[in-house]
């Protein structure tokens, strides 16, 4: 009996499965960019009471948002990888040059399984709030004590030169922990940075645009001390009633613009969201520039002539 040929591949069939290799990366990459920017976005403006949900960002506004919460992170990562890359790297060379300081490391690699074990048990008991773990402690705990763990380890295989043995399945688990505590432990660190950004532009509010604004009706920004002036009527066609001094545009998305008035604290005085479509009108006002006049000096004394006579 004749064989039959095997069906021939279509040519994007590579093509295909290099755009999904591709794909999925990236989209993993796009989702934790865009929960990272939400938790600080959100962290940030609920300082000042504000929902993320009244701000209507955008997916493209929150992966912006993100870069500030992320750059300490992988600073961070990236430097322990090329450590640990130049340790391994550094063993691997000189194995049979140096045997006895070899061995010497790998007796220190002992000593970061049992102090990676140490600290992957202490962030556990700190998750089960057997002693009072900050936002952070956990995460950095588990993950850094694992991670020390399956470097010690490689290390002192690495040292002895036996090969690493086939735990596919152990160590796929200990990396789903570790990347599972590295994503958990930027999640409060972006939460914790937007709190800390929040509370800097609070106490540094010139750093925001002085805006006037006229309203047809009244705005109420709690005890904060606002200027409002009534507007004199000028006809059926004046909308505007009332003019407000003493304020800072906190942001704006879309047609919401957030007031903040001078002054604010978390005790004192209100965000206000005003639409930015004609029904209220603002102006922006232009800081002035305090110039301090020198102080005035004495003219120096005239040296060789005699005083003025007295009258």
């Amino acid at each position: 009996m004749e064989e039959q040929p095997a069906p021939a591949r279509p040519p994007w069939g590579n093509w295909l499965k290099a755009v999904a290799g591709f794909v999925a990366p990236t989209t993993l990459l796009t989702g934790l960019l865009f929960y990272f920017g939400y938790a600080y976005t959100s962290s940030f403006y609920g300082y000042f009471g504000i929902d993320i949900a009244t701000l209507g960002l955008s997916t493209q506004d929150l992966l912006l948002r993100s870069a500030s919460a992320l750059f300490v992170p992988l600073a961070v990562a990236l430097t322990a990888a090329l450590a640990g890359a130049l340790g391994l790297g550094w063993v691997s060379s000189a194995g049979d040059a140096r045997p006895g300081l070899v061995r010497r490391v790998g007796h220190v690699s002992v000593g970061l399984v049992v102090c990676g074990g140490a600290l992957f048990a202490l962030g556990l008991l700190g998750g089960l709030q057997v002693w009072p773990a900050g936002p952070l402690d956990t995460p950095l705990l588990c993950g850094g004590g694992l991670l020390l763990v399956v470097y010690g380890r490689t290390l002192h295989l690495r040292t002895t030169g036996h090969p690493f043995p086939g735990e596919l399945k152990t160590l796929a688990v200990v990396v789903a922990l570790i990347a599972l505590s590295c994503f958990w432990a930027v999640k409060d660190y972006a939460n914790a940075l937007g709190r800390d950004d929040g509370r800097e532009l609070a106490r540094s509010l010139w750093h925001r645009p002085t805006v006037v604004v006229d309203t047809p009706e009244q705005l109420y920004f709690g005890a904060a001390r606002v200027q409002e002036t009534s507007l004199p009527a000028g006809g059926p066609g004046q909308k505007y009633k009332y003019r407000y001094r003493g304020v800072r545009l906190l942001a704006q998305f879309g047609n919401r613009m957030f007031l903040i008035p001078d002054g604010w604290t978390r005790t004192r005085g209100f965000v206000v969201m005003v639409p930015a479509d004609g029904t209220v009108r603002v102006a922006f006002r232009r800081e002035p520039v305090l110039v301090t006049p020198p102080a005035p000096t004495a003219p120096p004394p005239r040296t060789g002539a005699a005083p003025p006579p007295p009258r």
